[in-house]
């Protein structure tokens, strides 16, 4: 089982954005790594109203349900998903133990 993190500010972030999308079916938050190129990875986060026990794995924190794909959790081990409103930074970041915040040719893993 993987160790992923979503805040308290992330998760209220999600819950807000869920709210006012008014979404009738279950939705949940997927996280999903993939490679960039140049020998990085790339974290993608998305919402989706699939959810196959097969080839995915769910979480839930703070009320959110989280899933990610088999392939991926082999690399989201330790990811903390988080929400910034600052000046420089607004948005939701994953940040990932174990892996650069860059890619081999600078791609960023920054806000999604």
């Amino acid at each position: 089982m993987s160790n992923i993190i979503l805040t308290e500010e992330a998760s209220k972030e999600v819950k807000r954005i869920l709210a006012e999308a008014d979404e009738k079916d279950q939705v949940y938050l997927r996280l999903k790594i993939v490679g960039a190129g140049c020998s990085g990875y790339s974290t993608k986060l998305d919402f989706d109203s699939v959810y196959n026990e097969k080839t995915d794995q769910i979480f839930e924190q703070n009320g959110v349900k989280i899933v990610v794909d088999n392939r991926s959790i082999l690399y989201a081990d330790g990811a903390t998903i988080d929400y910034h409103n600052d000046l420089n930074k607004v948005g939701i970041k994953v940040d990932i133990v174990g892996i650069s915040s860059k890619s081999g040719c600078g791609q960023s893993l920054g806000y999604a």
